[in-house]
């Protein structure tokens, strides 16, 4: 090659550069979804129901009245916090399902997600 010749920019960075932020925009989009989308788990044969975001935020806990009743305050804990197990789960696998074409597409590039 002559002294001084300046090779044209290669389109292969560029064009990876822009998948790469086209990727950036979808993740985004996609954790936006999650955060709008909600599971819900139920406990206790209906008495406990607990609804969560796909990014994890607990949106209500509802009581069946009668639950109340009995007034065993463990019972009620445990009922909670294994409904509220429940949802994180839920939760967790809806954000999975949601993030997985991002994880596998990134661990492909040797990113190890």
């Amino acid at each position: 090659m002559a002294k001084g010749y300046n090779r044209p920019p290669s389109s292969k960075g560029g064009g990876m550069m822009a998948q790469f932020q086209q990727m950036q925009q979808q993740m985004a989009q996609a954790q936006e979804e999650l955060a709008e989308e909600t599971v819900t788990a139920t406990v206790g044969g209906g008495v406990i129901s607990i609804t969560m975001t796909g990014d994890q935020v607990c949106k209500s806990v509802e009581i069946a009245p009668e639950l109340l009743e009995d007034a065993d305050v463990e019972m009620l804990q445990d009922l909670i916090n294994s409904g509220i197990n429940a949802a994180l789960e839920k939760s967790r696998e809806l954000a999975a399902e949601k993030m997985a074409p991002f994880t596998n597409m990134l661990g492909g590039l040797g990113l190890g997600m």
